[in-house]
């Protein structure tokens, strides 16, 4: 019976311990699967690491702005190659150095200030410095942001900064060429306006020879009754007598004359105006009209401009106005006298050699802007060739009648005024252009 105990017992014990064992497998099985999980995430972590790392120093290399990292106490802890490049220093002999040693002066207080109020507010902040750099000193922008860890707690400030000498050169450099640009827009106008003076000079000369010579032929008449006048007034000196006066009065007819003296001072005065009249005009025409943007009468520029264009041509036009007597609107009268020129000459030379040509001009005020419709009866504007009509050098005329600049540089010039030159769509035959502007009474 003792003996049977002592096997049961002994049975007993082999299994507690096979037991024992087992669960020792386990937990080391378990341990050993953690610890292999635990190394997979581990590797993963650093692979992301290494790519995140490689992928700040591929940033780093490439970008052309200045990024620089500094810790908290100001010593530089990363940079951009390109801040490295500006400053002709290897990135080991830059980490580590005090950031604001690379600056002087003020721009090293401004920047220190901006810094700390950076770090203590936890707040983005933008500052204007010079840096000095291998070329000297170089303005640039920096853009700060706080460098926060995983407590949100500031650990120092990055830096991403812009060199504005190249951009302000660059900027320099386009104003440059805009001021050339409008310079040579300057020069194309002037010298359309030349050409359409060209055009103009047999119109003006027959405007200006009838009363100069009207003039003329009133300071002869003058010139007479001035020698007969002097006789009269030297035998008055000379203490002729009453009848002899009379006589001398009665031949040399100074009743007539007296009466024909007044008629022809009026008449050289009359033709005086009408000659500074014309030379008003052409001044207005010939004026550049680069100055200041002011309120001027359109309808009496469309006038004057259509009326220089009849003189010229001599082509038999009939032009009409209608609509507002005194059409006010803002800008340069002269610039916008030769836009009107070239819209009433390309509408002369459209109906050329056709039956009734005529131009009907309206004008009206739409909201804030004044509105001027130039309307022919000429063939019109085809539409394949409407698309291209203000394009530069375009032009249906015949080769030496036309640049193909004026409707391009009318389109410009109005442009600039901040209207609007476009052609419009018309019921019955011929083209119609409107020209808008701004109005010039509500300034």
């Amino acid at each position: 019976m003792a003996q049977e105990q002592d096997a049961i017992t002994a049975g007993l014990g082999r299994d507690v311990g096979d037991k024992v064992w087992v669960d020792v497998l386990e937990a080391v099985d378990k341990t050993y699967a953690e610890l292999v999980d635990y190394q997979e995430q581990l590797e993963a972590r650093n692979a992301e690491l290494t790519t995140l790392r490689d992928f700040l120093g591929s940033i780093m290399s490439s970008i052309s702005d200045y990024l620089v990292v500094a810790d908290k106490s100001g010593t530089i802890a990363d940079a951009s190659v390109s801040f490295c490049e500006a400053l002709g220093l290897p990135k080991p002999d830059l980490v580590g150095q005090p950031l604001l040693g690379l600056f002087d002066g003020a721009h090293r207080t401004h920047l220190s200030d901006t810094i700390s109020l950076c770090q203590s507010g936890r707040q983005r902040a933008t500052v204007e410095v010079e840096l000095t750099t291998a070329q000297g000193a170089e303005p640039v922008e920096f853009r700060l942001s706080p460098r926060l860890d995983r407590r949100r707690k500031s650990t120092g400030v990055v830096l991403a900064g812009r060199p504005l000498g190249e951009l302000r050169r660059a900027y320099s450099e386009l104003e440059e060429s805009h001021e050339e640009l409008k310079q040579a827009q300057g020069q194309l106008v002037r010298n359309e306006k030349l050409a359409s003076l060209g055009r103009l000079l047999a119109g003006v000369a027959h405007e200006l020879n009838n009363p100069i010579s009207f003039v003329y032929a009133n300071t002869h008449s003058l010139e007479k009754y001035l020698d007969r006048f002097e006789t009269y007034f030297e035998k008055v000196q000379m203490g002729a007598s009453r009848e002899e006066l009379i006589a001398l009065r009665q031949e040399l007819r100074l009743e007539r004359d007296l009466k024909n003296l007044r008629a022809a001072i009026e008449g050289a005065r009359d033709g005086s105006e009408r000659v500074r009249n014309i030379v008003e005009d052409l001044r207005r025409l010939s004026a550049e009209g680069s100055g200041e943007m002011a309120s001027f009468d359109l309808t009496e520029t469309a006038r004057v401009a259509a009326n220089w264009i009849e003189r010229g041509s001599k082509s038999g036009v009939t032009i009409t106005f209608d609509g507002e007597p005194a059409c006010l609107a803002h800008g340069r009268s002269g610039h916008i006298q030769q836009v009107l020129m070239n819209l009433v000459q390309n509408a002369v030379d459209a109906m050329a050699g056709q039956p009734d040509p005529q131009i009907a001009v309206r004008l009206a005020y739409h909201r804030e802007m004044a509105v001027l419709d130039l309307c022919d009866n000429g063939p019109g504007v085809p539409p394949e060739v409407a698309p291209t009509i203000f394009d530069p050098f375009f032009t249906t005329k015949d080769v030496g009648q036309g640049t193909g600049l004026g409707l391009s540089i009318s389109h410009k010039i109005v442009e600039e005024h901040g209207g609007r030159l476009e052609l419009v769509e018309r019921d019955g035959p011929g083209a119609c252009f409107r020209l808008t502007l701004k109005r010039g009474d509500s300034r």
